[in-house]
């Protein structure tokens, strides 16, 4: 029994110090930022829903404090990388990032979404704060940027939340529209996103 035990702690001990080694930290966590910011298109803004039912408002109340929403109705990439300069006003702890669809649906290449989504979380990287990356969608038939989040997430090391709509498109029960979810549809969202966020802040 005692060698059992003996060998049964090793390898814990083994499966935690491989863990340490191989194991690659969140970019800047944790952060000396003391804002929490939501940075993105319409979903951050809250197109859909009804007043203080969008998932930022949502996930503030679960969090415990004030997020702030600097979401811009049909934003792409290359409007965010124009509106870097609006969180100097801020000391942004934990930045959410959702942008993307707009892409899509204005048929941006995605070598520019990957340019653009590159120098967005650069820059806030730059500020100190951590970078919550939330997944979109790219496709009806086929998701083409399934793999664009989940990579950008791990090159630069960024807090991640994979597609946030999974399970919502087409379901009539859970969308305003075709690409904007109802106040049941951003509860879902809040949920996915709290997971992480709440970890991180």
């Amino acid at each position: 029994m005692k060698y059992i035990y003996i060998v049964s702690v090793t390898i814990v001990l083994a499966m935690i110090g491989y863990y340490v080694l191989h194991s690659k930290p969140i970019t800047n966590y944790p952060s000396r930022g003391t804002d929490i910011v939501a940075f993105g298109d319409s979903l951050v803004q809250g197109v859909g829903s009804t007043n203080g039912n969008d998932f930022v408002s949502v996930l503030s109340k679960k969090i415990g404090k004030p997020i702030i929403n600097l979401g811009v109705s049909g934003n792409t990439t290359a409007d965010g990388v124009k509106r870097l300069g609006e969180l100097d006003r801020y000391k942004p702890r934990v930045v959410i990032v959702l942008l993307g669809g707009n892409d899509y649906l204005k048929r941006v290449p995605r070598k520019e979404t990957l340019n653009n989504l590159q120098t967005i979380i650069t820059s806030i990287h730059s500020k100190g704060s951590i970078v919550l990356l939330l997944g979109v969608r790219g496709g009806i038939l086929v998701d083409n940027f399934k793999e664009v989040f989940e990579d950008m997430s791990k090159l630069n090391r960024t807090a991640f939340v994979p597609n946030v709509l999974e399970g919502l498109l087409g379901e009539k029960e859970l969308m305003s529209d075709a690409i904007h979810p109802n106040d049941k549809g951003y509860l879902i969202i809040s949920e996915r996103v709290y997971k992480v966020l709440k970890d991180i802040i």
